[in-house]
């Protein structure tokens, strides 16, 4: 089997993979058709931004809480759960919308009941992989996870526009899309329902007890390699994902474009991701300079993208931006569950969920403001900047940090080895005496001279 797809050679893992590419087309056929529903019935790209934000944000507020749950429960159990939780909403919306009952605030409050369901599950899908698969196969499984998401991403919004015209466009039509996105999560749960469990290798799970969340923080703040990875999949998550603002900004301030070469940039992006999951699956052993090095390469390509004259040229810069990103967040990803222990991968795996999807909603409105009162231009090249900006010093820290711990450890050996060296010499001096029957050497002293009056002699004074 190629190299990139070996992890597929697993039973376990290439039943989860079929379920899971059927329930990622189905989510970003939702996506489309919910953001379609909502411009129906408002006309407004505001309330199109309130409800993305709105689904994500439990992500940023309720992962760390997800990742408690991965460690303290079966992730097999966890993931049939939230299956369920997701199609309900996802189920109500659809029939609300058929019928023609919805209303945008039925949309409003659906999406964050959905976004909780995703927040809480997430990083049991996260941490469950490690659990199918072998070590030697574990970063091309979590590519695989990336490239599949990709897929989904490339095909669920054209699949998606083509069905809500074949049901006859408007609402009722978006309603429809919205039904099959519920159905689709019975695939995952067949995968989930007929995978071998006794090929499974389960990391055992948590105590009850209070302090969870915190010693899973706790656990990243003294491990500097989790610090670094973290902090530059914050910086490209939060400046480097607003592809949909930048993107549009260009499309049509910059180059005076419509909807139609706005999708298309947005395939383009996609191609690139997709590339860029397939590249770090054929990596066997992710490494912390894959994710600095791709990071930086995310900001000069970013820059380059704003400053691109035309709008061909600009769409030719734009898979490039979409394979810098992927393999960045492919390569942490695969690193995190890879090196954190398994009692902390839950946890771990959810603090990484919430930097690098939770920092958007709070990003993206900074974006946008730079992108309209200063131009497209200057929020492209602005986030690019700054992301780069983020990683470089993130990076040089990360050197000095480990440096001064190199010294440290080296300071540490030596004083050690000298206690060491002199103990062992006291301890051979001890022995010699011991074996050659000596004692200390005492002074003896000289008689004592008494004169005739009881009075020393002065011989005997020193």
């Amino acid at each position: 089997m190629s190299p990139t797809f070996r992890a597929l050679s697993v039973r376990n893992y290439r039943i989860y993979a079929s379920g899971s590419l059927i329930s990622n087309i189905g989510t970003w056929m939702q996506n489309t058709a919910q953001a379609w529903l909502v411009l129906v019935l408002t006309g407004s790209g505001t309330a199109i931004g309130i409800t993305v934000a709105l689904q994500l944000l439990p992500t940023l507020l309720l992962s760390p809480y997800g990742g408690v749950l991965a460690d303290r429960f079966d992730k097999r159990t966890v993931l049939r759960v939230m299956q369920i939780a997701m199609a309900v909403p996802s189920a109500l919306l659809g029939v609300l919308a058929v019928t023609g009952l919805v209303q945008v605030w039925h949309v409003y409050v659906i999406a964050l009941v959905f976004g909780v369901g995703r927040a809480l599950e997430a990083p049991s899908r996260q941490a469950f992989v490690p659990e199918m698969v072998d070590a030697e196969v574990l970063g091309n499984a979590v590519a695989l996870n990336s490239a599949s998401f990709n897929a989904g991403r490339l095909v669920g919004p054209g699949l998606a526009g083509v069905m809500i015209a074949g049901f006859g466009g408007g609402v009722a039509g978006t309603g429809w899309v919205i039904t099959i996105n519920a159905f689709s999560y019975l695939a995952a749960l067949w995968a989930l329902q007929v995978m071998d469990i006794d090929r499974l290798t389960p990391t055992p799970v948590i105590g009850r007890g209070k302090g969870a969340v915190r010693e899973g923080v706790r656990y990243v703040r003294s491990r500097p390699d989790l610090v670094l990875v973290l902090t530059c999949v914050f910086f490209l998550g939060g400046f480097g994902m607003n592809f949909q603002i930048t993107s549009a900004l260009m499309a049509t301030q910059e180059f005076g474009r419509g909807a139609s070469e706005y999708g298309l940039l947005g395939s383009l992006l996609a191609i690139g991701s997709l590339t860029g999951a397939l590249l770090a699956a054929r990596r066997t052993t992710p490494r912390i300079r894959f994710v600095v090095l791709a990071g930086l390469a995310f900001s000069v390509v970013q820059v380059v993208s704003g400053l691109m004259p035309t709008y061909v040229t600009y769409a030719i810069v734009l898979p490039l931006i979409g394979v810098s990103v992927l393999t960045m967040a492919t390569t942490a990803n695969a690193y995190i569950q890879m090196t954190v222990t398994p009692a902390m991968r839950g946890r771990v795996a959810a603090l990484y969920l919430t930097v690098f999807i939770g920092s958007v909603p709070f990003v993206a409105p900074l974006v946008g403001w730079v992108g309209e009162h200063l131009g497209a231009r200057a929020a492209v090249v602005g986030t690019g900047l700054v992301a780069g900006l983020g990683v470089l010093v993130t990076t040089i820290w990360y050197l000095a940090r480990r440096r001064t711990g190199t010294r440290r450890e080296e300071w540490r050996a030596l004083t050690a080895d000298l206690r060491s060296n002199h103990g062992r010499q006291a301890e051979v001096q001890r022995g010699r005496r011991r074996r050659a029957g000596l004692r200390l050497p005492q002074r003896r002293r000289a008689p004592r001279t008494v004169g005739p009056r009881g009075d020393r002699d002065p011989a005997d004074v020193r």
